[in-house]
Protein backbone atom coordinates (compact mmCIF):
# COMPACT_ATOMS: atom_id res chain seq x y z
CA UNK A 1 0.00 0.00 0.00
CA UNK A 2 1.41 3.39 -1.01
CA UNK A 3 -0.85 5.49 1.19
CA UNK A 4 -3.72 7.80 0.32
CA UNK A 5 -5.12 11.28 0.86
CA UNK A 6 -8.79 11.19 1.79
CA UNK A 7 -11.40 13.95 1.55
CA UNK A 8 -14.70 13.92 3.43
CA UNK A 9 -17.28 16.68 3.60
CA UNK A 10 -18.34 17.40 7.17
CA UNK A 11 -21.07 19.57 8.57
CA UNK A 12 -21.38 23.29 7.99
CA UNK A 13 -19.08 23.43 4.99
CA UNK A 14 -16.05 21.99 6.80
CA UNK A 15 -14.02 19.59 4.63
CA UNK A 16 -11.80 17.00 6.30
CA UNK A 17 -8.59 15.94 4.52
CA UNK A 18 -6.68 13.01 6.00
CA UNK A 19 -3.14 11.85 5.23
CA UNK A 20 -3.06 8.07 5.62
CA UNK A 21 -0.05 5.83 5.19
CA UNK A 22 -0.37 3.03 7.70
CA UNK A 23 2.86 1.89 9.30
CA UNK A 24 4.87 4.83 7.89
CA UNK A 25 3.61 7.69 10.09
CA UNK A 26 1.74 9.04 7.04
CA UNK A 27 4.92 9.58 5.01
CA UNK A 28 4.08 11.01 1.58
CA UNK A 29 4.43 8.69 -1.42
CA UNK A 30 4.29 9.85 -5.04
CA UNK A 31 0.64 8.76 -5.39
CA UNK A 32 -0.19 10.70 -2.21
CA UNK A 33 1.34 13.90 -3.60
CA UNK A 34 -0.78 13.52 -6.72
CA UNK A 35 -3.87 12.84 -4.63
CA UNK A 36 -3.13 15.90 -2.48
CA UNK A 37 -3.20 18.03 -5.62
CA UNK A 38 -6.46 16.48 -6.83
CA UNK A 39 -8.08 16.90 -3.41
CA UNK A 40 -7.28 20.61 -3.09
CA UNK A 41 -8.18 21.35 -6.68
CA UNK A 42 -11.54 19.72 -5.89
CA UNK A 43 -11.92 21.78 -2.71
CA UNK A 44 -11.26 24.96 -4.69
CA UNK A 45 -14.16 24.07 -7.00
CA UNK A 46 -16.59 23.34 -4.16
CA UNK A 47 -18.66 26.50 -3.67
CA UNK A 48 -20.06 25.09 -0.42
CA UNK A 49 -16.61 24.55 1.14
CA UNK A 50 -15.95 27.04 3.94
CA UNK A 51 -12.93 25.57 5.71
CA UNK A 52 -10.56 22.61 5.42
CA UNK A 53 -9.02 20.68 8.31
CA UNK A 54 -6.00 18.62 7.28
CA UNK A 55 -4.68 15.97 9.66
CA UNK A 56 -2.70 12.77 9.69
CA UNK A 57 -4.26 9.46 10.64
CA UNK A 58 -3.25 8.02 13.99
CA UNK A 59 -0.61 9.64 16.13
CA UNK A 60 1.35 11.52 13.48
CA UNK A 61 0.76 14.36 11.05
CA UNK A 62 3.34 13.39 8.43
CA UNK A 63 6.84 12.03 9.04
CA UNK A 64 8.25 13.17 5.67
CA UNK A 65 8.58 11.42 2.33
CA UNK A 66 8.28 7.68 1.74
CA UNK A 67 11.99 6.90 1.48
CA UNK A 68 11.37 3.29 0.51
CA UNK A 69 10.38 4.40 -3.00
CA UNK A 70 13.30 6.82 -3.50
CA UNK A 71 15.78 4.40 -5.14
CA UNK A 72 13.31 4.00 -8.00
CA UNK A 73 13.69 7.59 -9.25
CA UNK A 74 15.89 9.85 -7.11
CA UNK A 75 19.23 8.88 -8.66
CA UNK A 76 18.22 10.12 -12.12
CA UNK A 77 18.35 13.89 -12.71
CA UNK A 78 15.16 14.14 -14.78
CA UNK A 79 13.31 11.66 -12.58
CA UNK A 80 14.24 13.69 -9.53
CA UNK A 81 13.21 16.94 -11.22
CA UNK A 82 9.86 15.45 -12.24
CA UNK A 83 9.21 14.28 -8.68
CA UNK A 84 9.84 17.67 -7.08
CA UNK A 85 8.53 19.99 -9.79
CA UNK A 86 5.41 18.02 -10.70
CA UNK A 87 4.43 15.60 -7.93
CA UNK A 88 5.52 17.48 -4.80
CA UNK A 89 5.07 21.05 -6.01
CA UNK A 90 1.84 20.11 -7.74
CA UNK A 91 0.38 19.10 -4.38
CA UNK A 92 1.80 22.00 -2.40
CA UNK A 93 0.84 24.61 -4.98
CA UNK A 94 -2.73 23.31 -5.10
CA UNK A 95 -2.89 24.01 -1.36
CA UNK A 96 -1.32 27.45 -1.76
CA UNK A 97 -3.75 28.39 -4.54
CA UNK A 98 -6.79 27.17 -2.60
CA UNK A 99 -8.96 30.12 -1.52
CA UNK A 100 -10.71 28.10 1.19
CA UNK A 101 -9.13 28.59 4.64
CA UNK A 102 -7.00 25.61 5.73
CA UNK A 103 -6.43 24.55 9.34
CA UNK A 104 -3.58 22.13 10.12
CA UNK A 105 -4.30 19.67 12.94
CA UNK A 106 -0.78 18.59 13.93
CA UNK A 107 0.02 15.69 16.21
CA UNK A 108 3.27 13.77 16.63
CA UNK A 109 5.80 13.84 13.81
CA UNK A 110 5.70 16.78 11.41
CA UNK A 111 8.92 16.32 9.46
CA UNK A 112 10.13 17.25 5.97
CA UNK A 113 7.06 16.87 3.76
CA UNK A 114 4.92 17.40 6.86
CA UNK A 115 6.50 20.81 7.49
CA UNK A 116 5.99 21.68 3.82
CA UNK A 117 2.30 20.72 3.93
CA UNK A 118 1.79 22.58 7.22
CA UNK A 119 3.50 25.63 5.70
CA UNK A 120 0.68 25.82 3.15
CA UNK A 121 -1.97 26.11 5.87
CA UNK A 122 -3.48 29.32 7.22
CA UNK A 123 -3.81 28.29 10.87
CA UNK A 124 -1.60 25.66 12.49
CA UNK A 125 -2.70 24.01 15.73
CA UNK A 126 -0.37 21.48 17.34
CA UNK A 127 -0.31 19.15 20.27
CA UNK A 128 2.24 19.68 23.04
CA UNK A 129 4.15 16.57 21.93
CA UNK A 130 4.45 17.43 18.23
CA UNK A 131 7.94 17.54 16.71
CA UNK A 132 9.09 19.54 13.69
CA UNK A 133 12.10 19.38 11.40
CA UNK A 134 13.52 18.57 7.97
CA UNK A 135 16.57 16.40 8.72
CA UNK A 136 17.20 15.49 5.07
CA UNK A 137 20.89 16.34 5.41
CA UNK A 138 21.12 12.90 7.04
CA UNK A 139 19.84 11.45 3.77
CA UNK A 140 22.40 13.20 1.61
CA UNK A 141 20.20 15.63 -0.29
CA UNK A 142 19.02 19.26 -0.10
CA UNK A 143 15.51 20.64 -0.08
CA UNK A 144 14.22 21.49 -3.57
CA UNK A 145 14.23 25.25 -4.38
CA UNK A 146 10.48 25.93 -4.36
CA UNK A 147 10.02 23.88 -1.20
CA UNK A 148 12.90 25.67 0.55
CA UNK A 149 11.39 29.05 -0.36
CA UNK A 150 8.03 27.91 1.02
CA UNK A 151 9.40 26.54 4.29
CA UNK A 152 11.77 29.46 4.94
CA UNK A 153 8.89 31.87 4.42
CA UNK A 154 6.73 30.00 6.93
CA UNK A 155 9.17 28.99 9.68
CA UNK A 156 11.61 31.88 9.26
CA UNK A 157 15.13 31.84 7.88
CA UNK A 158 16.85 31.12 11.20
CA UNK A 159 14.78 27.99 11.87
CA UNK A 160 15.02 26.91 8.22
CA UNK A 161 18.82 27.09 8.33
CA UNK A 162 18.92 25.07 11.55
CA UNK A 163 16.55 22.45 10.11
CA UNK A 164 18.48 22.09 6.85
CA UNK A 165 22.08 22.62 7.96
CA UNK A 166 22.05 21.09 11.48
CA UNK A 167 19.20 18.61 10.92
CA UNK A 168 17.75 20.24 14.03
CA UNK A 169 14.29 19.33 15.28
CA UNK A 170 12.00 21.50 17.39
CA UNK A 171 9.13 20.94 19.77
CA UNK A 172 5.75 22.61 19.58
CA UNK A 173 6.46 25.36 22.15
CA UNK A 174 9.61 26.27 20.17
CA UNK A 175 7.60 26.60 16.96
CA UNK A 176 4.87 28.59 18.72
CA UNK A 177 7.46 31.03 20.05
CA UNK A 178 8.95 31.40 16.54
CA UNK A 179 5.53 32.24 15.08
CA UNK A 180 5.02 29.10 12.98
CA UNK A 181 2.16 27.75 15.09
CA UNK A 182 -1.06 29.56 15.91
CA UNK A 183 -1.47 27.73 19.21
CA UNK A 184 -0.38 24.66 21.16
CA UNK A 185 -2.76 22.55 23.22
CA UNK A 186 -2.53 19.28 25.16
CA UNK A 187 -2.19 16.33 22.79
CA UNK A 188 -5.63 14.95 23.59
CA UNK A 189 -7.25 18.29 22.70
CA UNK A 190 -5.72 18.89 19.24
CA UNK A 191 -8.63 17.47 17.25
CA UNK A 192 -11.26 19.35 19.26
CA UNK A 193 -9.32 22.61 19.01
CA UNK A 194 -8.86 22.26 15.24
CA UNK A 195 -12.51 21.37 14.73
CA UNK A 196 -13.61 24.31 16.88
CA UNK A 197 -11.41 26.65 14.88
CA UNK A 198 -12.83 25.33 11.60
CA UNK A 199 -16.39 25.72 12.88
CA UNK A 200 -15.73 29.35 13.81
CA UNK A 201 -14.29 30.07 10.37
CA UNK A 202 -17.14 28.26 8.63
CA UNK A 203 -19.70 30.35 10.50
CA UNK A 204 -18.27 33.56 9.03
CA UNK A 205 -18.73 35.03 5.56
CA UNK A 206 -17.27 32.51 3.06
CA UNK A 207 -16.81 34.96 0.19
CA UNK A 208 -14.93 37.35 2.45
CA UNK A 209 -12.67 34.51 3.59
CA UNK A 210 -11.80 33.57 0.01
CA UNK A 211 -11.15 37.20 -0.91
CA UNK A 212 -8.96 37.67 2.17
CA UNK A 213 -6.87 34.67 1.15
CA UNK A 214 -6.49 36.06 -2.37
CA UNK A 215 -5.36 39.41 -0.95
CA UNK A 216 -2.93 37.87 1.53
CA UNK A 217 -1.45 35.69 -1.22
CA UNK A 218 -0.90 38.74 -3.43
CA UNK A 219 0.67 40.70 -0.57
CA UNK A 220 3.32 38.09 0.22
CA UNK A 221 5.56 39.57 -2.51
CA UNK A 222 5.64 43.37 -3.07
CA UNK A 223 4.23 44.12 -6.54
CA UNK A 224 7.44 45.78 -7.70
CA UNK A 225 9.42 42.61 -6.93
CA UNK A 226 6.85 39.95 -7.76
CA UNK A 227 7.99 39.39 -11.33
CA UNK A 228 11.67 39.27 -10.39
CA UNK A 229 11.09 36.88 -7.48
CA UNK A 230 9.00 34.47 -9.52
CA UNK A 231 11.46 34.56 -12.41
CA UNK A 232 14.36 33.85 -10.06
CA UNK A 233 12.80 30.81 -8.43
CA UNK A 234 11.64 29.43 -11.79
CA UNK A 235 15.14 29.85 -13.20
CA UNK A 236 16.62 27.94 -10.27
CA UNK A 237 14.05 25.15 -10.42
CA UNK A 238 14.15 24.76 -14.19
CA UNK A 239 17.94 24.83 -14.57
CA UNK A 240 18.09 28.13 -16.44
CA UNK A 241 21.08 29.11 -14.36
CA UNK A 242 24.57 27.63 -14.24
CA UNK A 243 23.95 25.24 -11.35
CA UNK A 244 21.25 22.61 -11.84
CA UNK A 245 19.58 22.07 -8.43
CA UNK A 246 18.87 18.43 -9.33
CA UNK A 247 22.32 17.54 -10.69
CA UNK A 248 23.14 15.82 -7.40
CA UNK A 249 20.76 12.95 -8.26
CA UNK A 250 23.45 10.32 -9.13
CA UNK A 251 25.97 11.56 -6.54
CA UNK A 252 27.65 9.17 -4.11
CA UNK A 253 26.46 10.99 -1.01
CA UNK A 254 22.86 11.02 -2.23
CA UNK A 255 22.97 7.25 -2.75
CA UNK A 256 24.77 6.72 0.56
CA UNK A 257 22.25 8.75 2.56
CA UNK A 258 19.21 6.95 1.20
CA UNK A 259 20.79 3.49 1.19
CA UNK A 260 21.98 3.92 4.79
CA UNK A 261 18.47 4.84 5.89
CA UNK A 262 16.94 1.86 4.15
CA UNK A 263 19.63 -0.43 5.57
CA UNK A 264 19.08 1.03 9.06
CA UNK A 265 22.68 2.15 9.54
CA UNK A 266 24.47 5.46 9.96
CA UNK A 267 25.55 7.09 6.69
CA UNK A 268 29.21 7.71 5.98
CA UNK A 269 29.65 10.93 4.01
Amino acid sequence: MSGEVLMNAGEGGVVHVTLRHTGRLNAMSRPMWRQLRAVFEAVQRRSEARCVVIAGEGGAFCAGGDISEYPGFRFDVEGLRDFHENDVWGGLNAMLQCDVPIVAQISGACMGAGVEIASCCDIRIAGQGARFGAPIAKLGFPMAPREAQLVAGAVGEVIARQMLLEAATFNAPDMLARGFLSRVVPDDQVAAEAQGCAARIAALAPQAARMNKQTLRALKVPPALAGQAQTAIKNIANNALAADPYAYAPSAEHREGINAFLQKRSPVF
